[in-house]
């Protein structure tokens, strides 16, 4: 099959690659481009660890093809930062212990960040609805929900 030109940015930064059509974004975020905080966890939609926000919207990138990225803004886990530091959502899940074994941790947080950005004041319950497409096999989801909850109201420490 004969490869097809994407253009799109990654974190802010332009990238233009020759891709399969077939290649998923997952792929390209990590195999093409190298930015491994994006996990591949089940390839089967049903994990969550490989949430990524396209256009602002949280999606699981192993669900779509590189190619339906074509112009668009993908913000991965290390597009969170800014100017060295951590986001106020990342710094919430150090602060309160919302991972464990850390696989889960980049799609939640990235599932949380898309959460915040359409409802930055979420009651308990939305917060759970909201991260019910991520799953995390290690912490039970108090944590995160805490974590998530302390963002929105501005309570986690500056790491």
């Amino acid at each position: 099959m004969e490869k097809q030109l994407l253009t799109l940015t990654v974190n802010g930064q332009p990238y233009e690659l020759y891709i399969n059509p077939k290649t998923l974004l997952v792929e390209v975020i990590r195999d093409h481009i190298g930015l491994t905080g994006t996990k591949r966890g089940c390839s089967t939609v049903s994990c969550g660890s490989c949430t990524v926000m396209l256009n602002g919207m949280a999606v699981k990138s192993c669900s779509i093809l590189a190619m339906q990225a074509e112009g668009a803004q993908v913000t991965t886990i290390e597009g969170l930062e800014q100017t060295g530091e951590l986001a106020p959502i990342q710094k919430a899940f150090i602060d309160h212990g919302a991972f464990q074994c850390g696989f889960c941790t980049s799609g939640m947080i990235m599932t949380a960040q898309a959460l915040l950005d359409e409802n930055p004041n979420p009651t308990e319950w939305e917060i759970r609805e909201g991260i019910e497409g991520n799953i995390c096999r290690c912490t039970g989801y108090n944590s995160i929900v805490r974590a998530i909850d302390a963002t929105a109201k501005g309570n986690y420490k500056e790491v």
